[in-house]
């Protein structure tokens, strides 16, 4: 579960991932660094900024659609202010999620979220 977690391996096909430029995905020209990607699943995940680590685990293009809807419905509640309030107003935030989804503040990240966890997100948020 854990690599599945780290991108390392895919959760649709229990194979291992590759970490390749992101330009594969998005074009040449494109440059979002490297990604961990399913070739036969079309599931992928982009990394941290400048690591191999990866932001989550990988997701299809269902799944990438409802990261996005949580992420835009979400990122609202904590947005704005100067970069010191922002990072005080995300981390609660996410400590108010994780309640909601009586799951520890380690995994409540979207990025590792499964279908079910987004579209519970996306109700809670559109309440």
């Amino acid at each position: 579960m854990n690599e599945i977690l780290q991108g390392k391996i895919c959760p649709y096909c229990n194979q291992k991932s590759e970490l390749v430029h992101s330009s594969i995905i998005y074009g040449a020209g494109t440059n979002y660094g490297m990604i961990y990607l399913c070739k036969s699943c079309d599931a992928y995940v982009g990394c941290h900024k400048g690591t191999e680590k990866a932001l989550g685990s990988l997701a299809n293009r269902e799944l990438r659609a409802l990261r996005n809807k949580c992420h835009a419905l979400f990122d609202v509640k904590w947005k704005g202010g100067d970069r010191i309030s922002r990072q005080i107003a995300r981390n609660s935030a996410y400590q108010w999620l994780s309640k909601q989804l009586e799951i520890s503040r380690e995994v409540t990240h979207i990025a590792m979220f499964d279908e079910q966890q987004c579209k519970h997100v996306i109700e809670l948020l559109q309440k």
